[in-house]
């Protein structure tokens, strides 16, 4: 069975591309990105398989 592990970062807009591209360059799948907090903040939502 797929095992999975998860992570939530907060997205800066002046910098968005540059931190899905370093999180996606460790292996990481965007899943969605959902409105923070507050109306300016955003929430990228991450997963990847586990590696044994």
């Amino acid at each position: 069975m797929t095992k999975w592990e998860y992570a939530t970062v907060p997205l800066l807009v002046h910098a968005t591309k540059q931190i899905l591209d370093n999180w996606g360059q460790d292996g990481w799948e965007l899943v969605t990105v959902l409105p923070g907090p507050n109306p300016e903040n955003l929430v990228a939502y991450f997963k990847r398989e586990v590696q044994s």
